[in-house]
């Protein structure tokens, strides 16, 4: 079983990867962890440096749940959701696990959800923490 986490240093991500972290074991699962620079090439460097320092986090969250991932940036210049989505296909990931942030229907409206994006796209069940 493979068990894709999207993770951008949030309270919710964390709490994502410590999900995946405690299903890894009981389902034998492999767990990659991916934070998403929707910027692409544009991306700036100070920007790279603190999402290679989630990561960073992410790994060290998973060692302490004896879990060994694989961690990865990706900075193809699609939407976060995309992104997973996008992956997700490629990989043939069984699972996807993600954090959700309450939002004002405002903010729903204006910035979209990755969340709501990656649970009606995604080619496999997605697992949603809040």
């Amino acid at each position: 079983m493979r068990i894709l986490v999207g993770y951008n240093g949030s309270a919710e991500s964390k709490a994502a990867v410590r999900l995946a972290g405690e299903l890894a074991g009981p389902l034998g699962a492999r767990v990659q962890v991916m934070t998403s620079m929707e910027g692409g090439s544009r991306e700036r460097l100070e920007d790279i440096a603190a999402a290679e320092d989630h990561l960073k986090e992410a790994r060290k969250i998973m060692a302490e749940r004896g879990v060994d991932c694989e961690v990865f940036q990706s900075v193809r210049g699609l939407s976060p959701g995309e992104d997973l989505v996008h992956y997700a296909r490629q990989k043939a990931i069984d699972l996807i696990v993600v954090g959700v942030e309450k939002r004002s229907k405002a903010q729903k409206i204006l910035l979209g959800s990755t969340a709501q994006y990656i649970i009606l796209k995604a080619p496999c069940p997605v697992l949603t923490v809040k």
